[in-house]
């Protein structure tokens, strides 16, 4: 049976996408994206949370990532979630990031 592996968020730029050329000629833009959440504790107190995700875009999403947005901009994203691992200090760590397959600019337009 096959699996479902999709992620949608709507958040901002944490930094100006960084786009890279990688040894095999592909291009990927990584950015980072915040993501807050607000709520009402039992005592009825505003509360918000922040939660970070990085960012990979891939060929020419890259370069529409890199080419048109910029830390504070407000964005819907749609891709799926990939763990990655590392070894530092002959330990593994890992690292999870969304690959993103889509992307829609949603800050508006400023009115001449």
């Amino acid at each position: 049976m096959p699996g479902l592996n999709r992620v949608q968020l709507i958040g901002n730029l944490g930094q100006d996408p960084e786009l890279k050329l990688i040894p095999t000629g592909q291009k990927v833009c990584k950015f980072s994206v915040a993501v807050n959440r607000q709520w009402r504790d039992k005592d009825g107190n505003q509360k918000e949370d922040t939660e970070w995700f990085n960012i990979e875009a891939w060929g020419r999403l890259g370069e529409v990532c890199q080419e048109y947005l910029k830390k504070g901009s407000l964005i819907f994203l749609e891709g799926r979630l990939q763990t990655d691992r590392y070894e530092k200090d002959e330990e593994t760590r890992y690292y999870t990031k969304v690959v993103a397959s889509q992307m829609q600019m949603l800050d508006r337009k400023k009115q001449s």
